[in-house]
Formats: C-alpha cells, structure tokens, sequence
C-alpha cells in the first residue's frame, strides 16, 4: 500500500532508509547533572574562600553582636591602657615643672571640674531593669502593655543622669564608667552605648553628692514621675540604694572634641 503522505521519521523517497531520530535528553539526567555541577563549584570557591583554615569561625560570619560585644572589650582594654599612661604622664607632671602652686591650684580645679580626678563622698545607686516579659498591667484602667512598655529607653537613663546633677551631684558613674561634660548616653535596641562600650540592663547609676537632695531631685523629675506609672503598672524595675562613703574614679578615656568649633 502506498503512503500518501510521508510517514514520521521516514524520508519521502521510495527506498530511502530510516532518517535517524536525534536522542531527546531527560529532564532528570539534566537536572542531575546540574545539581554536581552546582557543587563542584562550591567545594571549590569554599576551598579558595578558607585557604586552609575553617570559614566557620571567620569574624565575618559572626553575629553582629558577637561583633559588637568583641569591639567593647577591645574598647574596654584600650580605655584600661589610656588610664595606665595618663598615670604616667601625670606622675611626670607632678615634678618641678616651673609652674607657681597657683597654677598647680587653677590646674587641679580644672581637672577636678571635668571629672578626670577621683570624687570621693557620699553616694547613691539608682538600678533601672526592664520588666519581666510575661508582664501584664498591675492596676485597672491601663491597657495591656506592648513591647515597648517592658524595656529600658535612653530617656529613662537620660532622665535619671539630669537628675542627679540637678540635684548637686559632684560625680556620676554609669555602670563602671565616670561621666564627663562630653559624654552621651545613647540606647540601641534595648542595650546602652557609653563611651564605645556596650551594655545591657540592669542599669547601675551612682552618684556622689548630698543623699537627701538627690533622691529629692529624683522625685521632682516629671521624666521620672511618668517612668513611675510604668514601674507601678508594668513592673519596669527601679530602685535607689544608699551607698555610704564611695570613691568613683577619674575619667581616663580621650577629651579631644574632634567636630566642635570655637563660637565667633
């Protein structure tokens, strides 16, 4: 029987053979294929990224904040190895320099003014710590509190710090270190930032000055009035200890002002 039309694969010229079917390839040998390729290359850029040492303790591949709890110690050794050299330079200086002891007076004023000298007096510790997570609202009339509500804020630091010096104080210490006119106290998230080191709640303020005036600037303070009702309501932490006789250290850190120009 003759074909009135040429059949799949079969060439139109009585006799001719079998065209030859071009091989389809399958999906999954495609597929496979390519998920070795894939590895292969990774194996190699894993092996040119380590160089012979184990890319999982990398420093780039920590958490940011193991990074940044590494670079406040750094911070912390490197304001420690300041104090030690400003003792040595003020032992120096302490030598017959050619300077008249009113000069050696206006001088130790000065420095006492800008906190880098001990203060030695009677203190107290403010203690500021967030509220437990689970917290619900204590009183009536108060709704349940978000996120928000349970943490400490820079204000809260801010308002305690402006406090105490409303209320005389000669020297405050935030947690282990001495403040100063330049210093700033900031919050990222729920951790403080002093002076290039990091810290996280409780937070420990004391102060050297008259006991009575300032824990009467504290209740004064509408900033800490308002923090009340959250401590009262949502459990926000917060108390005042007196410490006796208490000696905070001087200020060793840096006091150059790298942004600031002279008012003309």
């Amino acid at each position: 029987m003759s074909n009135s039309a040429d059949s799949p694969g079969t060439d139109s010229t009585p006799g001719s053979p079998l065209r030859s079917r071009p091989r389809r390839l399958r999906p999954g040998r495609v597929l496979t294929a390519g998920v070795f390729a894939l590895a292969g290359l990774l194996f190699v850029t894993s092996f040119n990224t380590a160089k012979g040492t184990d890319i999982r303790t990398d420093s780039s591949l920590l958490k940011l904040s193991d990074l940044i709890q590494e670079r406040s110690r750094k911070n912390k050794g490197l304001d420690e190895a300041n104090a030690v050299l400003r003792h040595d330079v003020e032992s120096l200086a302490e030598r017959d320099d050619g300077s008249s002891k009113a000069q050696d007076d206006r001088l130790a004023a000065l420095e006492k003014r800008a906190g880098t000298r001990k203060v030695t007096g009677e203190a107290i510790t403010v203690t500021l710590n967030d509220a437990p997570p689970n917290a619900t609202a204590k009183l009536p009339g108060y709704p349940e509190p978000q996120p928000d509500y349970l943490v400490i804020h820079q204000q809260d630091l801010q308002a305690v710090v402006n406090a105490l010096w409303q209320g005389g104080a000669r020297g405050i210490r935030v947690m282990d270190q001495r403040l100063i006119s330049t210093s700033a106290v900031r919050c990222v998230g729920n951790t403080l930032i002093l002076q290039g080191r990091v810290y996280s709640p409780p937070y420990r303020i004391t102060a050297v000055g008259d006991p009575q005036k300032l824990q009467q600037a504290l209740a004064d303070s509408p900033a800490i009035q308002n923090y009340m009702v959250y401590v009262n309501v949502y459990g926000l932490g917060w108390k005042v200890t007196e410490d006796g006789t208490v000696t905070l250290p001087g200020y060793s850190g840096t006091v150059d002002l790298h942004y600031a120009k002279p008012v003309r």
